[in-house]
């Protein structure tokens, strides 16, 4: 016996995953976490048992909802589905994800779409951080076919424009959690920053790498593994996350100087595999520490004509290619600001039907 479940299978951004709505999972949490392992194949290194794709980036949950709160149209829970551990968590957002919610939103019938374009106004419920998705819908019907391009999706597809309102601190408190713009954690100088993700900028020179290596070179350093994951844990609580042993957060990213014309190149743990290119939200705030003075980027970053305040491109290089971020900042005599967030991302709708899990597991009722 089986029981079978709503499901969309979506790429949002560089992450593929499943979409649920609310309404279709168990409302308990640990039935639902129990469910979704069953959906994803967890715990199994291949997820042969299930959807998962056999790697952190595509074993991701988007669970959607219509939204109570004022001027939000969907509330989105991202979890974060381990591939080899039965361990399903809410502790972090996914911008990835985040792109095909409003796709998904308008296909399910809880955002009406409009002519030419659509915009979603999204909670994360993660965090609580809230963002604008404009997505296409020509003759009010979603469109995934377009002309826009993004670093390590193959093609191009139809533009989701996402501007992000106010997450600075959305889940550590501050942008800078620990009040500095640099620190010292287990004898490296390193930044933590919070523009949407919780971060830590390490340079690369620092860890005696050149911050150009590959994925693979990196995850099979294991000295270089217990280096970092020693200094994660240490910032975990300088950053009031508490004990983040079995957490994902904070990220850990490893920069250097660009060398593709870029601002600052990126190398990022998620936390113990390298990303093939970097995330969403990660993007945001590393694009934050390469404008923040004093930053360990101070001096590596190419800033360009920037004067300090206002509008800034950033092109933030990573194994695969660039992340565009575009940021607005203000710094006056009350310190440094980011007044905007916007990012270009894309997604598809790939699989809508229904998912299988043992009844066993979650009978339906």
């Amino acid at each position: 016996m089986q029981t079978a479940i709503a499901c969309s299978i979506m790429r949002g951004g560089t992450s593929k995953g499943l979409y649920f709505l609310a309404s279709d999972l168990p409302s308990e949490p640990a039935v639902r976490d129990r469910a979704l392992l069953a959906a994803l194949g967890s715990p199994d290194l291949r997820q042969i048992d299930g959807m998962g794709g056999a790697h952190p980036l595509t074993s991701k949950v988007a669970i959607v909802s219509v939204s109570d709160h004022a001027d939000v149209d969907v509330d989105y829970l991202f979890l974060q589905v381990s591939v080899d551990r039965p361990d399903v968590s809410d502790s972090q957002p996914c911008g990835n994800l985040l792109a095909g919610v409003g796709p998904y939103a308008i296909e399910k019938g809880l955002v009406a779409a409009s002519e030419g374009f659509t915009d979603v106004r999204i909670r994360t419920a993660n965090n609580g951080a809230v963002a604008v998705a404009r997505v296409q819908t020509p003759d009010k019907r979603v469109t995934y076919v377009g002309d826009a391009q993004i670093d390590g999706v193959p093609g191009s597809h139809a533009p989701i424009t996402i501007d992000y309102l106010d997450i600075a601190g959305t889940n550590c408190g501050a942008l800078l959690p620990t009040g500095n713009a640099r620190d010292v954690l287990g004898g490296l100088q390193v930044t933590c920053i919070d523009n949407g993700m919780p971060v830590v900028l390490l340079r690369a020179a620092d860890l005696g790498l050149t911050g150009y290596e590959t994925p693979i070179d990196l995850e099979s350093d294991g000295a270089l593994r217990t280096r970092l994951e020693a200094v994660r844990i240490e910032a975990g609580r300088a950053m009031n996350l508490g004990d983040v042993a079995g957490k994902t957060v904070p990220k850990m990213t490893i920069i250097a100087a660009p060398r593709h014309g870029g601002a600052i190149s990126t190398r990022t743990f998620i936390p113990h595999r390298v990303h093939e290119a970097i995330g969403v939200l990660g993007a945001i705030s590393v694009a934050t520490g390469a404008l923040l003075p004093g930053s360990v980027a101070d001096g590596i970053a190419d800033q360009g004509d920037y004067s300090g305040s206002g509008a800034r491109t950033m092109d933030i290089e990573h194994p695969s290619g660039f992340f565009t971020v575009d940021m607005e900042i203000e710094q006056d005599a009350n310190g440094f600001r980011v007044k905007r967030s916007a990012l270009l991302r894309t997604a598809r709708m790939l699989m809508d039907g229904r998912i299988f899990i043992p009844a066993s597991v979650w009978s339906g009722a």
